[in-house]
């Protein structure tokens, strides 16, 4: 079934509610601390989607360790390296989660790389390493170590999704939201201080981030992907991750007055680049992903 005109313009604005995502979370995270930010999104999630979705009957084992793996651990070491990093080299360097999780796909399911995905883990590895040569980011190395640890936590919990077979999205968001709350809010009280007063501080920014990141991002968002995921083939769908990117280093030069060079740009083109060799060649391997930013 070829695309209708409306509903690709609904994927392109899609992948650009995501890719504004980046600039979004470090205008929240400018006033409040990462985990407390993380467990007031995935709170807020949950809260609105719990009423309208089944409980997912006989995975609860699964649906806590990935709340685990994707909503606690691969959020918190996200949104602790935005707060050092700018937001095009977090949109570009979180991308390595599709080479990460060819290698797991190989691994776990025993899926063969092949010559050309192989090329493309090359090519999308070295283009962050070219961005990690940017004299900006100087003194910012384990910010960008982080962020890379953090897409192949995404990866584990991709492969995670992928062994519970069939389960709605939205469904596993959800109670992601309900599990991974509690435990980010644990981790704050642990990790972090000056919650209240972050809290009680912060403006209407800092809450618009939080809002813009369950509602569009989570639920308008993925609740409109997956439909489209069940609509189309997977192979019509997922090229368009490619947007994303580029979308997110525009919301950190739009939103944030970040600047670009040509060394960005090189290394940040050699990434996507990779990551489209990948995505076209097997497109199922990011298809059952629960949630990206």
């Amino acid at each position: 079934m070829p695309l209708r005109p409306l509903h690709l313009a609904a994927l392109v604005f899609i992948t650009f509610l995501w890719g504004m995502n980046f600039a979004a979370a470090k205008i929240g995270l400018a006033q409040m601390p990462p985990l407390m930010m993380v467990a007031l999104r995935w709170g807020l999630v949950g809260l609105l989607l719990a009423p309208f979705v089944s409980a997912p009957r006989g995975q609860w084992r699964q649906v806590i360790l990935v709340s685990f793996t994707l909503g606690f651990l691969h959020f918190s070491l996200m949104f602790w390296s935005l707060q050092y990093i700018e937001a095009a080299t977090a949109a570009i360097a979180i991308q390595l989660q599709v080479p990460f999780a060819a290698l797991l796909a190989a691994v776990i399911f025993k899926d063969t790389l092949g010559w050309r995905r192989g090329l493309g883990m090359t090519v999308a590895f070295a283009g962050v390493a070219v961005i990690a040569g940017e004299p900006k980011l100087d003194g910012q190395y384990l910010a960008l170590a982080i962020i890379i640890v953090s897409a192949c936590i995404w990866s584990v919990a991709n492969m995670q999704i992928k062994l519970m077979g069939d389960i709605n999205g939205l469904t596993l968001n959800a109670w992601i939201g309900i599990f991974a709350a509690p435990q980010l809010a644990l981790g704050s009280w642990i990790l972090e201080d000056g919650q209240m007063a972050a809290l009680t501080a912060a403006d209407w920014r800092a809450y618009a981030s939080i809002l813009y990141q369950a509602v569009p991002v989570v639920i308008f968002g993925y609740g409109l992907w997956f439909h489209f995921l069940r609509r189309y083939e997977v192979n019509q769908i997922m090229p368009f991750i490619l947007l994303v990117p580029p979308f997110g280093v525009l919301s950190g030069i739009l939103l944030l007055g970040e600047s670009v060079s040509p060394v960005f740009i090189g290394g940040a083109l050699l990434t996507v680049l990779g990551v489209g060799i990948i995505i076209l060649r097997r497109p199922k391997l990011v298809a059952a992903q629960a949630n990206r930013q």
